[in-house]
């Protein structure tokens, strides 16, 4: 069984909506991959993708949220 992480319960505690979360994700993610600049060593990732490095980063609390 594959074990996603971060959890989405945990970061639904974060961001209030799972439609706001995509797209912080979606939009974190594909900066990583046009700049390639990482908040975090390499090493210190879980997830090998961007998508869910960048749900890592808001799990964190790397990313800040403006409304």
């Amino acid at each position: 069984m594959n074990v996603i992480y971060p959890s989405i319960d945990k970061l639904l505690n974060i961001v209030d909506s799972k439609y706001k979360l995509v797209h912080i994700a979606a939009r974190r993610s594909k900066q990583m991959l046009e700049n390639k600049h990482f908040q975090m060593k390499q090493s210190e990732y879980v997830n090998k993708k961007e998508l869910g490095r960048a749900l890592e980063e808001v799990e964190k609390g790397l990313i800040t949220i403006k409304e």
